[in-house]
């Protein structure tokens, strides 16, 4: 594995730059589509911490991570996420060619991103959303409207009307074509699949229903139709039409718990180095192959979801090789005495 020293400066990195240059490094040559998200150290106004981690959307590697101390947001924990997302994007398009940056629906991040008038407008980065965050506020929007006297019908419907918003989203490719899909639901639940503009694109339904149909006019149906052609949820659908999701990202932030525990505190630099390591460890095992027996049979786990209420199976990977810890070991003493200063705390 090639390390860059220095990029653009004759100075020896510390060991923390030499980490995320062997990140960074492998997407200076084409332009990058990428997934954003924080997680602070500890939740909520307690968090001394925040770290910023991009991945590249593809490959699923972890290209820079951005460590924020409460400290430089004035101890405002509630802006450390967009400090951290300032600074990805400023160290990033200073070195690779950023054309997509999807992230969960944060307001700060977002305004950021207007195309029209935000911060980043002239570098004009498509902004996404995550999917699995877009469908989780739908099913809020339609378990409150359910939980109305006379609306328990949309409970009956919740799953079906949320896995039809994954359809329409991983379907249409503009908005236009989004919102006929979309608005299918409404005849749909009604028993009516064929209408003036369109019509469904299931199979043939069997005359038994496990559920009962929505009555048209009802107070169920008119929630319904409040939450689907609600113009300010609307504004943002565009963002979900590339079928993004971040899923993987909030895996890593799982596994950055091996190397900083919230039940510990760090000073800023050690939590730092033990958040890169951590995409380090991720990076070198993400394609990490599956364990198979003497036979060639794939092993399986089943882990319950309490969220889910139900398990699902997982195939049990092999065991890791931490090789690449000598290599690091190599390049980042070639920095010499300067490097080794790099790593120390400063005094105040």
């Amino acid at each position: 594995m090639r390390v860059p020293f220095g990029l653009g400066t004759h100075q020896p990195p510390s060991r923390q730059n030499v980490l995320k240059w062997q990140m960074l490094q492998h997407c200076q040559a084409f332009p990058v589509e990428q997934i954003g998200d924080g997680r602070n150290d500890s939740p909520g106004h307690s968090a001394q911490y925040c770290s910023y981690t991009t991945m590249e959307l593809d490959s699923k590697e972890i290209i820079h991570v951005a460590t924020v101390d409460k400290r430089q947001t004035n101890w405002n924990s509630n802006i450390m996420e967009k400090e951290g997302f300032i600074q990805t994007v400023d160290k990033l398009t200073q070195e690779i060619k950023v054309v997509e940056f999807c992230t969960d629906a944060h307001v700060q991040i977002g305004a950021l991103l207007n195309p029209d008038k935000g911060r980043y407008k002239d570098l004009r980065i498509h902004h996404s959303l995550d999917m699995w965050h877009g469908a989780k506020n739908l099913c809020k929007k339609i378990a409150i409207a359910g939980k109305v006297k006379g609306q328990s019908l949309l409970l009956h419907w919740l799953r079906d009307i949320v896995n039809h918003f994954w359809w329409c989203c991983k379907t249409a490719e503009t908005f236009q074509q989004f919102l006929a899909l979309w608005i299918g639901v409404l005849h749909h639940v009604c028993n009516n699949h064929t209408w003036e503009t369109g019509s469904c694109q299931h199979d043939h339904l069997e005359d038994i229903q496990d559920k009962e149909w929505i009555e048209r006019d009802s107070k169920s149906h008119k929630a319904l139709v409040d939450i689907v052609l609600n113009k300010h949820w609307q504004k943002d659908v565009h963002k979900y039409l590339r079928f993004r999701s971040t899923a993987h990202l909030e895996s890593f932030q799982n596994h950055i718990l091996m190397y900083a525990s919230k039940r510990q505190a760090f000073t800023p630099r050690v939590y730092d180095t033990r958040v890169v390591l951590a995409a380090l460890d991720y990076n070198f095992h993400r394609e990490q192959p599956t364990y198979r027996t003497a036979e060639g049979h794939q092993v399986y786990r089943k882990k319950y979801n309490k969220n889910a209420r139900r398990y699902s199976l997982y195939a049990i990977k092999c065991q890791k090789s931490y090789d690449y810890i000598t290599e690091f070991k190599h390049a980042s003493c070639k920095g010499g005495s300067q490097a080794e200063l790099g790593c120390r705390e400063r005094g105040p």
